[in-house]
Order: C-alpha cells, then structure tokens, then sequence
C-alpha cells in the first residue's frame, strides 16, 4: 500500500529554503516543508511505502523541470539528512565508549577506596564505603543512557530519511 503526504503550496519556491545558496539543483528543503513531510511519514506505518504529491496553485513557468527539481531535491536532502543521522551516530557512539571507559575507571577507583573503608567498623565508614559505591555506580549512568536508550531514536530517524529519500514525488498544478 502507498501513503501519500499531500504538501499544499501557493508557489514551488515556499518548499525550498529561502537562504539556500545554490538556486537550481539540490535544493534545501524549507524547515517548516521538512518538519511537516517528516511528521506525515512518522504517522504511517512503516511497512507502507510512501509517495510526495506537491500541489501547486501558481503554474510554474516549466512544468516539467519544476517535477525534476522537486524529484531531485526531495531525493537529495533526505539523503543528505540520512547521512547526517549517521554521523550523529557514530559520534553518539564515540561519546558512549569515551563514557563508559571513563565511569568504568571512576567506578574501579571508587571501590577500590571503598575497600580501604572495608575494615574500620564505624558509620561514618560505612557511610562512607556506600556513599563510594552509589557515586561510582552514578558515574556509569551516561553510558548506559546512551547504549540503552538514545542510539535507537537515530537508526529509525536515519531509516526514515533513507526512506523518504526513495520515495516518488509527484507535482500538480491548478489552473
């Protein structure tokens, strides 16, 4: 089955990014086109392939070249966006072994000073020794967040833009 997201325009430049520099192939997408292309496709079930269709109320000069240049652009930069996805994933990822070396190495020298507290029998020793062991534990938490939660949400946004990417686009004009 194919979903289709409807993208309702007066003019085909209000898809494109007004700041962008380069004026005729691969165009950046407008946020607010983007955000809204992007919230559409995360509604529909993923096994659904997905099909653009820009409708316009102002007839551009060429028809055809305005279908090229949306085709073209849309395919471009969701590419670009997968790849981005995936760098944002790789360094997520470095972040993640740069934390867990340094929490595994804070969480070894917390119990190792804990072990030193291990013989004296007062409470402040024992506060200090769980104390030592909660801190060192605590210091593990940012590369479990990012092993167990935050590498996830990348892949399936990476997905999306991949496919968002391959997806037809048609342009229809009023008039």
């Amino acid at each position: 089955m194919t979903e289709l997201i409807e993208v309702k325009l007066t003019e085909l430049n209000q898809l494109f990014n007004s700041l962008d520099p380069s004026p005729f192939h691969e165009r950046d997408l407008d946020h607010d086109a983007e955000e809204f292309i992007v919230s559409w496709a995360q509604e529909h079930p993923r096994k659904h392939d997905l099909k653009l269709v820009v409708h316009l109320a102002k007839h551009p000069a060429d028809v055809a070249d305005a279908r090229q240049l949306v085709a073209d652009s849309v395919a471009h930069y969701f590419e670009y966006r997968a790849e981005m996805t995936l760098r944002d994933f790789k360094r997520l990822m470095r972040e993640g072994r740069a934390s867990f070396l340094i929490g595994l190495v804070f969480l070894g020298t917390c119990q190792f000073i804990a072990t030193l507290l291990l013989p004296a029998a007062g409470n402040w020793q024992i506060l200090g020794r769980e104390g030592l062991t909660i801190i060192g534990w605590v210091a593990m938490w940012k590369p479990l967040e990012i092993y167990l939660y935050r590498w996830w949400p990348l892949l399936a946004l990476r997905k999306l833009y991949q496919r968002l990417s391959r997806m037809p686009v048609e342009v229809h004009c009023s008039v």
